[in-house]
């Protein structure tokens, strides 16, 4: 069985809630990444939600606002989604697909261990499983 464990990037550069987005931006240039989990101003290990390069570009920055006076926490919204470590890379496909993201955190005995992106799982993917996931994920 392949797990989350398997397939994900591990480690992961967190960004505090109270960050602004330029920062952040920064920091995805710098670690060559396209999101970043949000940590939670009261527990630095726990995740209330990810920022990516595309919230960045079109809630903020198309939206006419500025990059350096809005928060991370600004665009964190709803449950960050996330799958265990030892759970099956059909799960991780599941989760994926049913919540349209394109990055999973993968979390053991409550801690962030690591990033599931859309290009580790489909390195793990027949052709029509890719062709499936890209249809579900990428849909309007």
């Amino acid at each position: 069985m392949t797990t989350a464990k398997d397939i994900m990037h591990p480690g992961a550069q967190w960004i505090p809630r109270h960050e602004t987005l330029d920062r952040a931006a920064q920091m995805m240039r710098d670690h060559e990444v396209g999101a970043l989990p949000v940590s939670d101003p009261d527990n630095s290990d726990r995740m209330c939600g990810i920022i990516t390069d595309r919230d960045i570009v079109v809630k903020c920055v198309a939206s006419g606002h500025d990059p350096a006076r809005v928060t991370c926490g600004d665009l964190c919204e709803g449950t960050p989604r996330w799958i265990d470590a030892a759970a099956d890379i059909s799960d991780a496909l599941r989760e994926m697909e049913s919540h349209w993201i394109k990055r999973l955190p993968v979390v053991e005995n409550k801690r962030m261990i690591g990033m599931i992106s859309e290009s580790d799982i489909a390195q793990h993917l027949s052709d029509d499983q890719l062709a499936e996931f890209v249809q579900r994920v990428y849909a309007t």
